[in-house]
């Protein structure tokens, strides 16, 4: 990734930094007591994902300050890890509203925190966009089996936001990657599809209350996941993340 593609990153989330989204309180606010049920569980679980990347995306920032890497991208992510803030603090304020508890660390957050806190920055970003790209496809699930319209909104703002991670992640990934054999790049691509392939199942059976009402079997989640996975992380993709991206034009 050249500079000027950090450049517009940096742009991109310093302006979601200075204009943070809100979910406005306008449209229907009613969570019915079958829908809290059925929901509870799985946005409790999402909403401690999110307070967890945040921290840990403001651990791997200050380690870029601390190595002199590359300053844009220590600040890079920093903004990240404030967005993935933000996100936590939507979904609990929506929880505190609908009387949902928030959740406590469970062994699969340990798993993940103990990965996370260990690895270097690219595993570290492999284990990210894989909690993100499965995040993606459970914020959609959990839109479509609620008729609470403020919720329906909050899961887009955060689909529209992830996507934008994912975005980076990927490009940036392909960067780490430049330079190696390809049979390692090969190997390495291949344990993170098991890796990713083996959480989704995982997160099939922490969120399969409410994957069920949205039509989903534990094969059809993960089969949506490795779709997911496949346009953003798989060989194609890999291809044109590896094109700088274009400069945007200068308006007068």
């Amino acid at each position: 990734m050249v500079s000027g593609d950090l450049q517009i990153w940096l742009n991109h989330f310093e302006y979601h930094a200075e204009h943070p989204r809100r979910v406005l309180h306008g449209g229907r606010d009613v969570l019915w007591p079958h829908e809290r049920r059925r929901i509870a569980s799985s946005i409790a679980t999402l909403q401690l994902g999110e307070e967890s990347a945040g921290r840990r995306l403001e651990r791997a920032a200050q380690r870029c300050a601390h190595e002199n890497r590359i300053a844009l991208l220590a600040r890079i992510l920093e903004l990240l890890a404030r967005e993935e803030q933000r996100h936590a603090q939507l979904l609990e304020t929506f929880m505190a509203d609908h009387r949902i508890p928030i959740k406590r660390a469970g062994w699969t957050d340990w798993v993940f925190r103990r990965v996370r806190g260990r690895a270097g920055l690219e595993l570290y970003l492999y284990v990210l966009t894989s909690a993100e790209l499965i995040g993606i496809v459970c914020y959609r699930a959990l839109e479509s089996v609620t008729g609470c319209r403020r919720l329906q909104l909050l899961c887009r703002t955060l689909v529209a936001d992830e996507l934008a991670h994912v975005g980076f992640e990927s490009q940036l990934l392909v960067t780490l990657r430049v330079g190696r054999a390809a049979p390692i790049r090969a190997l390495i691509r291949w344990a993170h599809w098991v890796f990713f392939a083996s959480t989704a199942l995982v997160v099939w059976l922490t969120h399969r209350a409410a994957l069920r009402h949205a039509r989903y079997s534990g094969r059809s989640f993960v089969r949506a996941c490795l779709a997911q996975y496949a346009f953003y992380l798989g060989p194609a993709s890999a291809a044109l993340a590896s094109i700088p991206l274009a400069r945007p034009t200068p308006t007068k």
